[in-house]
């Protein structure tokens, strides 16, 4: 933008100098013309006071050598011929002696005498003023003056010289104030731009000076939109304190059913299923105290979370503690490819949260006893987990994933499949739903890039059962 408004400055200025100054030089260049004809003129009309006189030609030498152009030899006096007897008057034109350095043709000289009229012709060197003087009533005598090349254009260099120097002027001026104004509108789109990005990187506190010495100088749209920043900063801290508020006090409110749940769990007695429901009671008060913790918390007081799992590892994890749930509920499971490291750039809580959401949905969805499977699979870019179900699938899977859609009755709430496409996205994966090909019921497919890499990662091929995921 400086740089712009600079040659934005220098473009006009130049066009604006230029639509000025060349007339002027024109006409500076015909007033040195005009002024060396005009003197010509006066020095020719030095001698008519002499030749009106006298046509001694000692006498016009003498007056000759008195003015300037005569000194400097650029001046000639042609006085007439004798009179005859018989000669009309007025008809003595020049055609006697010339007297000093003459340039001009005999014939322009003729010319004016005979015409009385003074003009101008071409010689070597420059021009010639041939000035018609009336000696007495029958005869006139011819004052040449002779006007150099250089006369005419005396001085006109010079005010070129001066013209351009003002134009230059000029345009450094408008230089100078362009990048001025530049450099203040440039600093302020600069310092909206910088708290902006500093705002994305999670620095709430950041402003932009809408008063001040650091804004004096700043457009007023600039101004403007400064102001509008920092109250969408303003509204984006407040909306943070509210959701955060808003998520502590719902995850308080799951503390009473917790309670009772636990007060339930205690007088189940002994065995496998008594401790996993008290397992799970257990992990589920965790997790609310942690909801609560990390909504109270001041978001610059979060220490930084090392980001990266085992895929395998949490999947393992996680199947197994669906896996006494489906033992309640009749259903047969497998897990396959989930037997060596596959690690994926997330966070480890996160990719749990997904594997449940996952998982949780077969058994919202699904009726009781039905078979699912959880398949993963590693391709030099992408690790792929895949949940297939032996339901009734998918009826609209354009639908299934968009937000707050959920049909899944009572407890649904459209969010699950939300979260994890968010995870995949986060890692330049994705997230798709098909039929499996295997069970013949619904099957998510989700894809966690390792690596960035522009070729799409391969499904490849379950290991347990050798079939293909279709969309």
């Amino acid at each position: 933008m400086r740089w712009a408004l600079i040659k934005a400055a220098v473009a006009g200025t130049t066009m604006v100098a230029l639509a000025f100054l060349i007339p002027l030089g024109l006409m500076v260049q015909q007033t040195a013309r005009d002024h060396a004809f005009t003197a010509a003129e006066r020095q020719a009309a030095a001698l008519g006071p002499a030749l009106a006189i006298t046509t001694d030609q000692i006498a016009i030498d003498r007056a000759l050598a008195s003015t300037d152009a005569g000194g400097l030899g650029r001046m000639a006096v042609h006085l007439p011929a004798p009179a005859a007897p018989d000669a009309l008057p007025g008809a003595g034109g020049p055609g006697g002696p010339t007297i000093g350095e003459a340039r001009a043709a005999a014939g322009d000289v003729s010319t004016a005498g005979g015409q009385g009229r003074s003009f101008t012709v071409e010689v070597p060197g420059g021009y010639a003023l041939l000035q018609p003087v009336a000696v007495d009533t029958g005869r006139t005598a011819v004052v040449e003056v002779f006007v150099a090349d250089g006369d005419l254009t005396r001085g006109v260099s010079t005010a070129w010289l001066v013209l351009s120097g003002v134009a230059l002027g000029l345009v450094a001026i408008s230089v100078l104030v362009a990048d001025r104004m530049g450099g203040r509108i440039v600093a302020s789109a600069r310092r909206l731009a910088g708290a902006a990005r500093s705002l994305g990187a999670g620095n709430l506190a950041v402003r932009v000076p809408v008063d001040g010495k650091q804004a004096a100088g700043s457009p007023e749209e600039l101004r403007e939109a400064a102001h509008a920043f920092n109250t969408m900063a303003d509204r984006v801290v407040q909306l943070l304190a509210a959701e955060r508020e808003l998520a502590a006090d719902l995850s308080h409110r799951l503390r009473t059913p917790l309670t009772v749940l636990r007060l339930n769990a205690a007088s189940l007695g002994e065995g496998d299923a008594a401790d996993a429901t008290r397992h799970a009671v257990s992990q589920l008060e965790r997790e609310v105290d942690q909801i609560i913790r990390s909504a109270r918390r001041d978001p610059e007081d979060v220490p930084a979370v090392a980001v990266g799992c085992d895929v395998a590892e949490v999947v393992r994890e996680r199947v197994g503690f669906w896996s006494a749930l489906a033992e309640d509920e009749g259903r047969r499971w497998q897990l396959a490819g989930a037997d060596r490291a596959t690690p994926v750039p997330v966070q480890r809580a996160d990719l749990a949260a997904t594997v449940d959401a996952l998982l949780g949905n077969v058994f919202r969805h699904t009726a009781v006893g039905t078979a699912f499977s959880v398949d993963v699979l590693a391709t030099e870019t992408s690790v792929i987990v895949l949940v297939g179900d032996a339901g009734p699938g998918f009826s609209d899977p354009a639908a299934a994933l968009k937000r707050g859609e959920g049909h899944g009755g009572e407890g649904s709430t459209g969010l699950g499949l939300d979260i994890v496409r968010k995870l995949a996205e986060s890692t330049g994966g994705d997230l798709a739903l098909g039929r499996s090909a295997v069970l013949g019921g619904a099957e998510i497919r989700l894809r966690l890039r390792t690596r960035p890499d522009g070729t799409p990662a391969r499904a490849g091929r379950r290991r347990s059962r050798g079939a293909l995921f279709q969309k």
